[in-house]
């Protein structure tokens, strides 16, 4: 995994309150908490963020609950997925692992095009999560945004018009931003995305393409 140090490109803090306050749709919270298993910064950044909030709860006029109210929650607390052994080794962080197994190997890719291809995890749909296969060298069609797009490297490196990303960096997209993403020569890159909202692709072929593979 990579180090700190080499992570250059963070979330906000405007990610990491919602985060925190769980706010945020279930595949934007898959990628932050994948994130933060791998940057000490941000990690540290979203603790800070929880011990405020932890804060104001203590602050909070106190009220009844209701006799139900803790089997209901350890019901829904037994739903989560068990949190791996973080000393067992896996190929990739433990909050995807436990969407995808440990292994990339495991990954069931689809074909969207020149090269590209993608697995969409099953989240909530209020938002949609990806797992994004660009061979070495090869491009993702440009493209614009609709609304926040989110992209987390997860092995390799892609550039595009903004700036270089490697393991660990994640690019925020917004509706400002049109890009063409461009896997770097020499390894194939793997990235985990999040949208809310599709694409808004510039060539015809991907916005033909779009309504089938939900990009």
């Amino acid at each position: 995994m990579n180090d700190m140090n080499d992570i250059k490109h963070h979330l906000n803090d405007e990610l990491l309150l919602g985060y925190s306050a769980g706010a945020l749709p279930e595949a934007f919270n898959l990628i932050v908490a994948t994130h933060l298993e791998m940057c000490d910064k941000c990690r540290a950044a979203a603790q800070a963020f929880d011990s405020v909030g932890g804060v104001l709860l203590d602050e909070t006029a106190k009220v009844s609950m209701s006799k139900d109210a803790l089997p209901k929650t350890l019901a829904l607390i037994s739903k989560v997925p068990k949190r791996k052994d973080s000393k067992q080794k896996t190929e990739i962080p433990n909050p995807l692992a436990a969407y995808v197994g440990s292994s990339l190997d495991n990954i069931k890719w689809r074909p969207i095009g020149m090269g590209v291809r993608q697995a969409v995890l099953k989240t909530s749909k209020s938002a949609t999560a990806r797992l994004l296969y660009i061979p070495a060298g090869s491009v993702v069609p440009d493209h614009g945004h609709r609304g926040t797009e989110l992209t987390l490297v997860l092995k390799g490196a892609f550039s595009d018009e903004t700036a270089k990303f490697t393991v660990g960096d994640i690019e925020m997209a917004d509706q400002s931003i049109e890009h063409t993403p461009t896997a770097e020569i020499g390894e194939d890159c793997i990235c985990l995305t999040a949208t809310d909202a599709p694409l808004r692709f510039n060539s015809w072929f991907p916005r033909l393409a779009q309504r089938f593979l939900r990009i």
